[in-house]
């Protein structure tokens, strides 16, 4: 048996279990498009902190979860005669064709940059009504994610830096100006333009080709283990965190920052 055909064997198991889970089991019967949602936003932040984790098999396991919410909302939508699988991998496959001419067509390009920048405007051609390439970032995403989109999107068609020292340049003065703000004591305005260092941050983050989100999160994991290294040795001594003086604390961090990664 080949390995497509032993693929496509198992991806049809998975479509016969969803039809007799949504004929047999009561959970499975009343769910709908509206109450999987949050469901699949859980899923697909356990699949990246798996990711992050670099645990190839929880990414397997998690990814298994995802594509269970994509064959469980394609039998809803089958079920309403909107559309089926069939239709959704017709539909991104019609879709990848479109957006790689270099490949399906006779496009040519350079490098990365320019398949960015073709994708970005063919995504505008297509879309129905759609005046702006920003209408394609989704309003409910993270606000880091969502910077990170944005800036992905608008660099596409051409507005951008052209080079790294000028973004760092960027940061430097949007930097300057919180610490004006600051000064004056302005609260109002040390939020604008904190957030102005933020989105000039992870603009700088693209130009390193540094995911802002993976990174933050990497930090937020290392926090945790030195905090926690700190806490168990407090509990060591019987002696609450709260007892201890910052030299004291500070001793078991920098331990904590030895271990083994």
């Amino acid at each position: 048996m080949s390995d497509k055909t032993h693929q496509l064997k198992a991806f049809e198991r998975l479509l016969v279990i969803m039809d007799e889970l949504r004929e047999q089991c009561p959970w499975d019967k009343k769910q709908t498009i509206q109450t999987l949602r949050n469901l699949t936003i859980e899923e697909v932040y356990e699949l990246g902190d798996a990711i992050l984790d670099n645990d190839l098999e929880e990414v397997k396991n998690e990814l298994g979860d995802v594509l269970l919410h994509i064959v469980f909302y394609s039998k809803i939508g089958s079920e309403k005669k909107a559309f089926d699988i069939a239709d959704v991998c017709n539909s991104i496959c019609d879709k990848l064709i479109n957006r790689h001419p270099h490949i399906y067509g006779n496009v040519t390009v350079e490098n990365e940059a320019d398949v960015k920048r073709n994708w970005e405007l063919i995504k505008l051609k297509e879309g129905k009504g759609k005046k702006s390439v920003l209408e394609g970032v989704p309003k409910s995403l993270p606000a880091m994610v969502k910077a990170s989109r944005i800036q992905d999107k608008v660099a596409g068609v051409g507005f951008d830096w052209e080079e790294p020292h000028q973004v760092f340049e960027k940061v430097q003065e949007e930097l300057g100006e919180l610490q004006e703000e600051v000064n004056q004591n302005n609260q109002d305005r040390i939020e604008s333009e904190f957030g102005d260092v933020l989105f000039s941050m992870i603009n700088y983050a693209r130009f390193l080709k540094v995911d802002p989100e993976s990174a933050l999160e990497r930090t937020n994991k290392k926090f945790i283990k030195r905090f926690q290294y700190l806490e168990q040795k407090s509990k060591d001594l019987n002696k609450p965190l709260s007892d201890m003086t910052l030299g004291e604390m500070d001793i078991f961090w920098e331990e904590a920052k030895r271990l083994p990664k």
